[in-house]
């Protein structure tokens, strides 16, 4: 699992039938210190904001599983909201 920040939504009106329907947000990838490493494109499963932190399961065939497919072109699902982060018995901000 990877912790990111919703920076916005992804609109594609032509795409796979296992799209349909799916939401589709737009991470960065953070770091521990809350740096910026990379972007990721995942299925939002908890109806997650843009500027909300959250719990990527960055793992194609664990995605999957979340949806219920055996097979499909599924990558990363937003699969949790982020309360609070504690690194090295220090609270992060998530805000």
């Amino acid at each position: 699992m990877k912790v990111g920040r919703v920076a916005g939504t992804v609109t594609s009106t032509i795409k796979i039938p296992i799209l349909e329907g799916q939401r589709l947000l737009l991470c960065d990838l953070e770091d521990v210190e809350g740096n910026v490493s990379g972007y990721t494109i995942a299925i939002d499963v908890v109806d997650a904001g843009v500027g909300d932190t959250v719990l990527i399961l960055d793992e194609g065939s664990s995605a999957r599983q979340i949806l219920g497919l055996e097979h499909g072109a599924i990558r990363a699902v937003v699969v949790g909201i982020v309360d609070q982060l504690v690194v090295d018995d220090e609270v992060r901000s998530v805000v």
